[in-house]
């Protein structure tokens, strides 16, 4: 019950648009997916995969938003207009990050180990970014949107476009369009 508090809370937080945690709590679909995600991982950890494969599929299906129930994922994440987000199996989620709709957790190798990114805590995530591999985005780092990553980003840095051009956070002009 903590946990759900803490969920909307920080939603709240987050999300200027919502008028109520009430109206949060019912009609959110990315708070819906971590809660339906927390489920489907507690089934995935007692080894019955094929029952939290199913699950997912089905909470896919009710919320457009896609997390394998083998991906970590820490406290107060949220996920802002979540159409479209995809989490894979070995990816591992921090505490306090945030999510935009269209962002992609992916591989790219088909070994049976780690293959998915590690989101430390406070990273922001813009709309449609994909970030890809076994690599770590560091703690507090701002993925812009549309950002495509295939490499380790450190703490404190903001990583923007295809070619994933790195700013240092003191260089940051938010009045720069590109930026975010």
């Amino acid at each position: 019950m903590i946990r759900f508090r803490e969920d909307i809370n920080a939603a709240l937080k987050r999300d200027p648009a919502p008028k109520s945690k009430l109206e949060l709590a019912l009609a959110s679909p990315g708070l819906h997916a971590i809660w339906l995600h927390r489920v489907t991982h507690w089934v995935w950890n007692r080894k019955l995969y094929l029952l939290a494969r199913l699950m997912s599929n089905y909470h896919r299906f009710l919320t457009g938003i896609e997390i394998h129930p083998g991906a970590k994922i820490g406290r107060r994440f949220f996920i802002d207009h979540g159409m479209g987000v995809v989490i894979g199996e070995t990816a591992i989620i921090g505490d306090d990050v945030m999510f935009y709709h269209g962002v992609t957790l992916g591989g790219r190798s088909l070994n049976k180990g780690k293959r998915h990114p590690t989101i430390e805590d406070g990273v922001f995530v813009g709309a449609g970014a994909k970030i890809l591999g076994n690599i770590t985005i560091g703690k507090n780092a701002i993925i812009g949107a549309n950002a495509v990553i295939t490499k380790d980003v450190a703490s404190e840095t903001i990583a923007v476009g295809a070619d994933q051009r790195l700013v240092s956070k003191s260089e940051y002009d938010p009045s720069e369009s590109w930026m975010i």
